[in-house]
């Protein structure tokens, strides 16, 4: 055998040696790799620590914070859902991810949140803004909202990390808060303009006096003299019509002298219906409400048919085209809480008298000043201001208050409350209240459009065990009942583009047996007595309480309790609707005891 090697086995054992070599390599690396991770270990294992307890500190605020943290992908699919998102919107993370985050929003919601998405897809960071987003159950949330992007690995934006605070209970008290401010103004404003008037009115009456004696001083040396003396009592006449409006002025600021009685207001009501009666035109169908019961107030009478009077007059002139002007008195419970009486009352019982119209009606910002003095929507020489002013005087003297609800187009409710004289037998029976009943999770379609007013009457249907549904307007409560159901309809009577009325006709095609109760800021007797509705409907008349609300929505959907009949509308006799009120609803006569806190 030769002592060379073939080529073949040369290249082997080149092969072999070159492996030997890779793994005497390898092993030499992990031996110097794992000596330098021993040496490394004790700082490994602390930042390791370190990072794990950030990690886990991280994800349990994000666990239990009360906000909702979301995770969002840029084509807008949920990612990421906490515990603080389910107690909001009552779905859990296993129902809501994988779902898209528009269905947290309305139409309008959906189209606020694209251009966020957008915004944030082009990089930009941190947008806050506060908008309004829906439970799994169709319940509103105010909510504030924080977004901000996500980015991979690579820098490149991914998605979008969102924060969801609810505000709801917040903008609730920023909002009572503010109107107890107004209100609180207003008041100050009034008792400013008061001073300025009654000093105006009693230094203008000394100047008066001087000109009605010398007036007619001068009228006695013109005896004889036919045209002087004509011409003096033109100044005569023009004078008295000065001191008429310094009374007036007087009224307003509580600086006339008034003699206070015990006066019945139903006798009131009938003494001035005999007087408008002849008066008051024809065009104008007049209506007086009796109470069932003696209401009785320590007032001047006089005055008393002052206030009567002069709104009447200012219905009667809200109504050119004719219309229905309708008088009440009753007796009504007020809870001390009340946000819109002029000036507020403590709580208690309260005679109440009512002046309703179906006239032009008044926007927000000409119902805040009506009761200032020299103010007038009137044309020139149709109005010196100061009949409201007069009446707002009368009340405040007498330690009352004033509501006025008014809706542009349809008409105005003034809502006069006077202290009232009340016999032992008649406080006893006010105390004694039943407890309503419990909802025991019914489902009530709430439709209200006014926000602040919605989220009040949700909060009291909830508190009392109800399920609440809440709509602004009558195609969102349709959409809401389509989706969820309801056991009870809630609604307004007075509504831009769909009526409350025609929310209940549209729902009873489907469900003729769904108990609805129609609430209006108009009264009881104006509804009844213009027959818009039938005199059957279940009916409450704002304001009203958490009791009453509560009560009257268990007479309809709590089986077993007792339905306390409505009362029948007033004994005048029928009248054709007022044109102005053909969309309205009107009801039965509410009860004439009310405890008010709603409006």
């Amino acid at each position: 055998m030769s002592d060379k090697t073939t080529m073949p086995e040369q290249l082997f054992l080149a092969l072999v040696v070159c492996c030997l070599a890779l793994v005497a390599a390898g092993i030499w690396y992990w031996s110097a790799r794992h000596r330098v991770k021993t040496h490394m270990d004790p700082r490994v294992a602390e930042a390791d620590a370190r990072e794990q307890a950030a990690r886990a500190m991280l994800e349990a605020v994000a666990e239990h914070t009360d906000d909702a943290i979301i995770g969002v992908s840029l084509g807008g699919l949920v990612t990421a859902w906490n515990a603080g998102a389910e107690r909001i919107f009552g779905w859990t993370a296993d129902e809501f991810i994988g779902r898209r985050i528009v269905d947290l929003a309305d139409s309008s919601g959906v189209a606020e949140q694209y251009e966020v998405a957008m915004r944030i897809a082009r990089g930009e960071g941190n947008l806050r803004y506060e908008s309004r987003r829906f439970a799994k159950d169709g319940t509103p949330v105010e909510a504030s909202l924080s977004v901000a992007p996500i980015r991979d690995s690579a820098g490149e934006i991914s998605g979008a990390a969102v924060v969801i605070r609810d505000i709801t209970a917040a903008k609730e008290a920023a909002e009572k808060q503010r109107a107890i401010e107004e209100r609180t103004h207003q008041a100050q404003r009034m008792e400013s303009l008061g001073k300025l008037a009654g000093g105006v009115a009693h230094d203008f009456n000394n100047i008066l006096a001087i000109i009605v004696n010398y007036t007619d001083f001068a009228v006695e040396e013109a005896a004889g003299n036919e045209a002087l003396s004509d011409d003096l009592k033109h100044v005569r006449n023009a004078a008295d019509r000065a001191i008429n409006l310094t009374r007036q002025l007087l009224t307003f600021t509580r600086g006339d002298t008034i003699q206070p009685q015990d006066v019945d207001l139903n006798e009131a009501l009938a003494e001035v219906q005999a007087m408008l009666g002849r008066t008051i035109g024809a065009h104008i169908n007049l209506i007086t409400v009796p109470s069932a019961d003696p209401v009785t107030v320590f007032a001047d009478p006089g005055q008393v048919q002052q206030i009567l009077l002069n709104l009447a007059i200012n219905a009667r002139d809200a109504m050119p085209d004719g219309g229905t002007l309708v008088l009440e008195a009753n007796a009504a419970a007020l809870d001390g809480g009340e946000l819109d009486m002029q000036p507020p009352l403590p709580a208690g019982t309260y005679a109440r008298l009512l002046v309703s119209d179906t006239g032009e009606g008044m926007p927000p910002e000409v119902a805040e000043r009506i009761f200032e003095p020299f103010y007038t929507t009137k044309p020139t020489g149709k109005g010196t201001g100061l009949g409201l002013a007069t009446v707002y005087g009368i009340v405040t003297e007498a330690c009352g208050s004033l509501n006025v609800y008014s809706e542009p187009g349809v008409g105005t409710t003034f809502r006069i409350y006077l202290p009232l004289v009340t016999s032992p037998e008649r406080v006893g029976a006010a105390v004694q209240r039943q407890a309503p009943p419990d909802g025991a999770g019914r489902t009530v379609l709430v439709v209200e459009d006014e926000a602040v007013l919605a989220r009040v009457v949700t909060r009291i249907l909830a508190g009392g065990g109800y399920h609440v549904l809440t709509a602004t307007g009558g195609e969102e409560a349709l959409a809401l009942f389509r989706q969820h159901g309801c056991d009870a309809l809630l609604t307004d009577v007075i509504m831009p583009e769909m009526s409350g009325r025609r929310v209940a006709e549209v729902i009873h095609e489907s469900r003729p047996e769904l108990p609805v109760l129609y609430m209006s800021g108009y009264s009881n007797g104006l509804l009844g007595t213009t027959h818009v509705l039938d005199e059957d409907i279940a009916f409450i008349e704002k304001p009203f309480t958490a009791h009453d609300l509560l009560m009257k929505l268990g007479e309809m959907v709590v089986p077993g309790l007792p339905v306390s009949p409505a009362p029948s509308a007033s004994s005048a006799p029928a009248l054709s609707p007022a044109p102005s009120l053909s969309s309205a609803a009107s009801g039965a006569q509410a009860a004439n005891v009310e405890r008010t806190t709603v409006s």
